[in-house]
């Protein structure tokens, strides 16, 4: 017969070096339900065999949370294709002829600064909308039906833009479907993190940038076929395109199971366990306990209520989590300030600079092509070097990018080769960007948070990056225009000097986070580790500094549940 087990908290010394939980967490969390300890020695167990996992058995027993995050993850496409094409249109003569709303000094139409900034910012401040809300919808009705929602308006928004007949209809149609857009900007990211493992992680939350780029190429390349329409369907048809993606991302949402971990959280453990055993397919060689990972999730969830009670926006700003989230806020600011929103204009730099329309668009195709390209090189370069290294050096690269934009931009209307030196560095840019500073980016904000405020941490750090965008959306299209400042190439030393401050603040303030769980990471901040440190660290996140939980019988034997060090500094390698 068996032994009934308790939990108790006991004092003991460690002199071994390793970063343990603070004792008042260890405290709180052991009165926060009885059989703690019991929990804890299966979540030790999962966590054991997660990090022992290579990326190769991480795929084969995650193989259909990988195609569920994929499905998911597509609706970003949508919304990378959407701003790509609206982005173009402004140098795109049939829709100039059809929304001018100024002469060039050429006599042929064009839309004013002041009206390009008002459409991309409306999407932006759609977005914001959209995100605000999504915080609390997705955390009240969960990822799937929040999801079905934003599809369902993204649908009928889309009509707008298709029937616009004036340059206003644009712009409302613009900030109405920011609205779903930014659902999709942060659902698709917090769940590619929510059910995959440590080792899959950053592949599936750097792939959402893929889907952008996906976007953004698959809509150059409809306005490079539709140039030849000579009328106005060769703006309508890339816009109606937009509706042949929502059959294919709701069907991946209807069979894709509600994330695991907001089913913790609303104490649904028996639907968790089950969402867990959908999402894998053990083997004989790589076996799966579905009660060892939701003891996982419970364990990791507890220790953060431990940590930090709240769920709410202004949680992310008390203690620890505050750093986290000014963290993530600048990590996805800097996608803004780092000279990217060139890459959305490119069509319009391209032309200022003496490019034809025909030219223009190729170059953009190319750009694209190369963003594509980029992202899949960097889901090999993060797990050689690390998010951190592969942010910051990116950010280096790119500055030395943009200094070369804005001298080739002094002389490129002068000179026909410099026009195209300039196209060229240009898409060099688009590589270089979409393989260390776009795609590592999801991976960060994905992982810096703590998993109860990581929707909300996601939302406010898109938010700023939005802040960035409407930004971005004011002054580019000054810079660029003939009739304002008539910058055109020499936009690139303004975004250089901003990206060097940027690239400060990372390696002062930037985590590597590679091969850490999230309680892990919990850990690490809750101590204020220098972020310089966090990868030379052992952590314990089964014991405090001075106590640790056990498991007790009726017997009074005793078994103490610690962390197994060596295992899991061993597992920290994600090997293939």
């Amino acid at each position: 017969m068996s032994q009934r087990r308790r939990s108790s908290l006991a004092n003991v010394s460690h002199n071994d070096g390793v970063l343990r939980v603070r004792d008042d967490s260890i405290r709180r969390l052991s009165q926060a339900y009885d059989g703690i300890g019991l929990d804890q020695a299966e979540a030790q167990d999962a966590t054991n065999k997660e990090k022992s996992l290579t990326v190769r058995q991480s795929i084969r027993l995650y193989k259909k949370a990988i195609l569920f995050s994929m499905a998911m993850s597509l609706a970003v496409v949508m919304e990378g294709y959407d701003l790509a094409a609206m982005g173009s249109f402004m140098g795109y003569d049939q829709f100039r002829e059809a929304f001018g709303t100024e002469l060039d000094p050429e006599g042929n139409p064009r839309i004013t600064a002041a009206w390009q900034a008002g459409v991309q910012n409306g999407v932006q401040a759609g977005s914001i909308i959209g995100l605000w809300a999504n915080g609390y919808i997705s955390e009240w009705l969960g990822y799937k039906k929040t999801m079905y929602a934003a599809l369902f308006l993204s649908v009928v928004f889309n009509f707008i833009h298709f029937f616009a007949q004036n340059i206003g209809m644009i712009a409302a149609g613009s900030v109405l479907l920011g609205l779903p857009w930014g659902v999709f900007q942060t659902l698709t990211v917090t769940y590619a993190s929510d059910i995959t493992p440590s080792t899959l992680r950053p592949y599936l939350t750097t792939y959402i940038n893929l889907c952008w780029v996906m976007g953004q190429l698959i809509a150059a390349g409809v306005l490079r076929g539709c140039q030849t329409l000579g009328n106005e369907w060769g703006w309508r048809i890339p816009v109606a395109i937009q509706w042949t993606w929502v059959p294919i991302i709701f069907a991946g949402a209807w069979f894709a199971p509600e994330s695991p971990w907001w089913l913790v959280r609303k104490g649904r453990y028996e639907e968790a366990r089950a969402a867990l055993i959908q999402v894998t397919t053990p083997s004989a060689d790589i076996p799966f306990n579905p009660d060892g990972a939701l003891a996982l999730i419970r364990h990791t969830n507890e220790l953060e209520r431990a940590m930090n009670e709240g769920v709410g926006y202004t949680d992310c700003f008390k203690g620890v989590e505050a750093r986290r989230t000014l963290i993530a806020c600048v990590v996805w600011l800097t996608q803004a300030l780092c000279g990217a929103a060139m890459m959305g204009y490119a069509v319009q730099i391209y032309r200022e600079a003496g490019l034809s329309e025909e030219n223009a668009l190729n170059m953009n195709i190319g750009q694209y092509a190369l963003g594509f390209v980029g992202t899949i090189v960097s889901w090999f370069l993060m797990r050689r070097i690390g998010r951190r290294a592969l942010y910051f050096w990116g950010l280096c690269i790119l500055f030395c990018f943009l200094m070369l934009i804005g001298g080739l931009g002094v002389i490129s209307r002068e000179n026909e080769g410099a026009a195209w030196a300039l196209g060229t560095i240009l898409l060099v840019y688009t590589l270089f960007y979409n393989f260390t500073v776009g795609p590592v980016c999801y991976a960060i904000v994905a992982e810096i948070p703590s998993t109860r405020l990581k929707i909300k941490t996601v939302v406010l750090a898109r938010n700023v990056y939005n802040l960035g965008g409407i930004f971005n959306n004011i002054v580019v299209p000054r810079m660029l225009s003939p009739t304002d400042w008539n910058w055109a190439g020499m936009t690139g030393f303004f975004y250089a000097g901003l990206t060097a401050l940027l690239a400060v603040f990372m390696f002062f303030m930037l985590p590597e986070c590679k091969g850490r769980t999230y309680a892990e990471l919990d850990v690490l901040f809750e101590n204020k580790v220098s972020a310089r440190k966090f990868h030379k660290i052992n952590v314990d996140q089964f014991s405090g500094h001075s106590t640790e939980i056990r498991v007790e019988d009726d017997r009074s034997s005793t078994d103490t549940v610690t962390g197994e060090q060596e295992k899991a500094v061993a597992g920290r390698k994600e090997e293939v």
